[in-house]
This record gives C-alpha cells, structure tokens and sequence, in this order.
C-alpha cells in the first residue's frame, strides 16, 4: 500500500509537454540565478543562532551543510530533468514512490514553505527595529517585539509584514524578475561592503577556542543554518530550460553553492573576528544557554546593562551590529536597511511556494479543490493564501526566529531525502526513460545525500526533530479520513488537467 497509487510519468510529463519552455539558458545564467536564489536570506537572519550554538565553529557548519546541499541538488536536477512540471519533491515522489510518501512530502513542504515564511518576518523584525531605534531614535518595548519564549509578548512587526505580504499575494501582486533582480544585488552588495570592511580589521584571537560546543555544536549549528541554502532548487528545476543540461546543470549548482559557501564563510570570518567575537553566551554556572529561549534573553540584557557591548548571540541584526561596534555607524544602518528592503520579497515568495503546493495536492484531489479556487476579481488562489498567511502570522508572532527555522528545516531535509531516494528507486525501476541531466556516481552521491539529511536532521533540537512526526501525524490522520478516497490517481483519473489555474508551474499572480 505504501509504494502504492503511482502517478504514471507519461500523464505528469504530458502536462510539461503544454509548457514547451525554450532551452536557453547556459552555465554562466544557472549559477547567478543559483546565486540569487539562495544568498542572503538565512546568513542576515542566523548569524546569531549560528554563533550561540557552535562558537567560531559555525565556519565548518557553513561548509557541512553547504556539502549536504550539494550533494542533494545534484538528485533534485535529476528528477528536474525527467519530471519538468510544477518543479516540486513532492511531484517526484508521486512519479516515483507512490501517492503515500508523495502526499508526506508535499506536507512537509507546507511545513517548510510556512514556517520558513515566517523566520524570514522575525528576522526582517528584528532589522527594521534596529533601523527605527538607530535612524529615528524610537525604541520600541522589547515585549512588542519579542515572542513569550524571548521574554516578551508578541512580535507585532513581524505580524505587521506577514499580514501585508498576505494582502499583496491576494490582491495578485508579485515581484517582476527585473524587482527581484534589484533585490539580490541590493542584498549581494550589502553583503560585500560588510566583508570589504570587517575582514581587513578581524583580530584572529577571537578565533580561539575555534569550536567551544564541540563537533555537536557545528553539527546543530549546520542543521539551523541549513535554511542559508534552500532556494538552490531553482537552478535543479530550470533543467527543462538549459543547454546542455548534462555539463551546464552541474556546472551551475556546484558553481553557485560553491560562491555562496564562499560568500557566507567570508562574512562569518568578519563576524567573528571583530571586537564582538563569536563566543555563545553562558550562565552563570558556565553553561551555554539555547538560543531563542527566555534565560538566553535575561543574560544578554544584564550583559547590556553591565555597560559591555552586546554580544554577536544575542542581537537582532547581527550585521549591522557588527559594523557600528567597529565605527561604521552609518553602513551598519546601511547594511540594517539593505535586509529591510529585500528580506519582506523572501517573504512573498516561501508564501507564494507554498501556495503552489497547496495547488498541485487539490489538482491530484488530495486536498478540497475548494482551497485552490481562484478570486473572481484578482485571480488569485485567494483561500489558501489567507489560510497560509494567517498561520505564517500566527508563527511569526509568538515563536523566535531560529526555532522557526529549525522547524522549516526539518521539513525540507525530509523532503530532499525522498528526493535522493527516489532517483535511486527510478534508476532500477525505470532504467530506460530519458533523463536529460543524471547525476554522476548516483549510487555514491545520492546515499551521500541521505545521509547528509539524516544527520542534519538529528542534529537539530529535540523539539524540531519532534516537529515532522507530530505534524506528519496530522498530515495522516488527514490522508486517510479525507484524501485517499479522493485521489484522482485513486478514482482513475489520470488525464491532463486543461485548466490553467489549476496548473502552477504557469498560474502565477497577475500583476497589477
């Protein structure tokens, strides 16, 4: 029953066959959008996690979890290649493993889209909180911006975005590629002028001791830091466009995650070697406290009021922190604006994402066709955007953002297990379907990938290792009472869906 309800290939591959996407693309075009799909994000909003949980050693964790990464894109642009549709894990899986497992996939998917929408709010709160204290001189009360487990109430700016990005994806605006564009070199020379400042002046004592929480600390910072490199499945799924899929996919993945590791080990080294160091914060017993929880929060607020700088773990907008504690003011403001312009488009688009989900599982009939209806005057999946957005607000709201990342990140590791399976599974049981890209040493890279994922995921905290079974229970529970008997697979229907609408590889919000 488990590897049961395929999704034959030759019904989703006929889907592809409407789109008919030009191959135009080239290594050197794979690698920037591999670049700007990927940096920025999760070294603005985690540096701080990373530094509390492994120390200096949070260097080593960029690499880990960058390795991990690309040992995955490389299954992913397998499947991207044979399986060009809606560019999901969870459309693989359906080809390949069965309805089950693909329905598990597709659930946490919604985990990761969701929740990781809603890191990205808490982390753009805490820099545009910086902004208004530093530009304007306001400082908001810290239980206004704060969850309960940081010693506050609600975190009412992150509330503020999460609902306004809700509204635009509703009314039907969303980023053009030109806006997006802006956005990345916004974020890529913020970045830059960070290194250009911080490296040449880091004072290499406070590399010492290199990793204070041990290879377990590097290990758990890898799995929270993981959420830096989600995005890279751009480069996977745009395989149906590229020349020479065979040289140019792999050239682009390894190419962009190799820059953005890199890139990411740069501004940590500039991090760390500044008069901030990058030593987790302790009680007084000596024990290094968990990041995102409430004692964290009251030992770096008696740090401060003891008149000492506040420490790389315990600020909001780490970057931008460590720019003005080595006198430059003004480009730490800079660097705090940088992140509040274009953190709020990460934003749109995990939300926007996860509405595609939401529309390829009603497509199948595994959810109610009901949350994918389109609004009559926007034409926009109105329902389960308001539905996605209210819980994305209700996450951002009252949990921190390392938390939220964490949970996100175990619904993505799972996914890319499936993943690096399923090729696995497909070149046994399907060894003579065309595959325009495969991966090379497959049965080496793909249980690399594996385990990759496995081993990031048990090193994550408790509670988010809790997270995928609870919320996987749930996605059960829903399968079997509602889903199953619903299945257009299940039913027989395996026809092309003609609707445009219910087709979000080309539905996308109009512009307006």
């Amino acid at each position: 029953m488990i590897f049961g309800r395929v999704k034959p290939l030759d019904a989703i591959l006929a889907t592809a066959e409407k789109k008919g996407l030009q191959r135009s693309l080239g290594a050197f075009q794979l690698t920037m959008l591999g670049i700007g799909a990927v940096i920025g994000t999760g070294i603005f909003v985690l540096t701080s996690e990373a530094a509390q949980k492994a120390g200096p050693g949070m260097m080593l964790s960029f690499v880990l979890a960058g390795f991990v990464c690309a040992v995955a894109a490389l299954c992913y642009s397998e499947l991207a290649s044979m399986v060009p549709v809606a560019g999901s894990a969870y459309t693989y899986t359906y080809a390949v493993m069965g309805e089950l497992l693909a329905w598990m996939v597709g659930w946490a998917l919604i985990l990761e889209y969701a929740v990781g929408a809603s890191a990205v709010a808490v982390g753009w709160s805490g820099y545009v909180v910086g902004q208004i204290r530093n530009l304007l001189g306001i400082d908001i009360p810290m239980e206004w911006v704060n969850g309960p487990s940081s010693g506050g109430y609600i975190n009412l700016p992150a509330v503020v975005i999460s609902l306004l990005v809700t509204w635009l994806l509703v009314v039907g605006t969303t980023e053009s590629a030109r806006v997006n564009a802006i956005l990345v070199a916004i974020k890529v020379a913020a970045l830059t002028l960070f290194i250009a400042l911080s490296v040449p002046v880091m004072n290499g004592a406070h590399f010492e001791p290199f990793m204070p929480t041990g290879l377990t600390g590097v290990a758990g910072a890898a799995a929270s830091i993981f959420f830096a490199y989600v995005g890279f499945d751009a480069v996977s799924t745009a395989a149906e466009e590229t020349k020479n899929p065979q040289r140019n996919v792999p050239i682009g993945l390894i190419a962009s995650l190799l820059f953005c590791t890199v890139f990411y080990l740069l501004v940590s080294a500039g991090a760390i070697g500044s008069p901030l160091g990058a030593q987790p914060v302790r009680d007084a017993a000596g024990v290094v406290l968990s990041p995102g929880t409430s004692e964290l929060a009251a030992q770096c607020k008696a740090i401060v009021a003891s008149g000492v700088a506040e420490p790389l773990s315990c600020s909001r907008e780490a970057l931008a922190h460590v720019l003005r504690t080595i006198g430059w003011e003004k480009i730490g403001n800079l660097i705090g604006l940088a992140a509040t312009l274009a953190l709020p488009s990460v934003v749109l688009m995990m939300m926007f994402g996860q509405t595609r989900v939401f529309f390829t599982m009603a497509r199948d009939g595994l959810l109610p066709e009901k949350l994918a209806s389109v609004h009559p005057r926007y034409r926009t999946p109105h329902v389960v955007t308001i539905v996605t957005g209210i819980a994305a607000t209700i996450a951002s709201a009252f949990l921190p953002v390392g938390k939220l990342a964490d949970y996100s990140n175990s619904g993505t590791l799972f996914a890319f297990f499936m993943v690096a399976l399923s090729v696995m599974v497909l070149r046994r049981t399907d060894p003579t379907r065309k595959r325009p890209f495969r991966t090379p040493a497959v049965f080496i890279v793909a249980p690399a990938a594996m385990i990759g994922c496995a081993y990031l995921y048990f090193s994550l905290p408790l509670v988010a290792i809790l997270v995928l079974p609870g919320w996987g229970a749930v996605g059960l529970a829903i399968y079997f009472l509602y889903s199953r008997k619903r299945s257009h697979v299940g039913r027989g229907i395996i026809d092309v869906v003609d609707d445009p609408a219910m087709q979000p590889e080309v539905a996308k919000p109009i512009d307006r």
